[in-house]
């Protein structure tokens, strides 16, 4: 499954594997849990720090 997803994840990809909500995804993002990376109002999430989050 990790390997379906491009190596720089945007919120949608978020969405898309926990199977939550466009406000959910981005209160998690902003939540500090995770690193994240921010280009302008963009937010992107490397895939290997957010499946490391995940599984803990």
């Amino acid at each position: 499954m990790q390997n379906d997803f491009p190596e720089v994840l945007q919120v949608t990809h978020v969405q898309q594997i926990l199977g939550i909500g466009r406000r959910q995804a981005y209160e998690l993002v902003n939540s500090g849990q995770f690193h994240v990376i921010r280009v302008g109002k963009s937010i992107r999430i490397l895939r290997e720090v957010f499946f490391n989050w995940m599984h803990g």
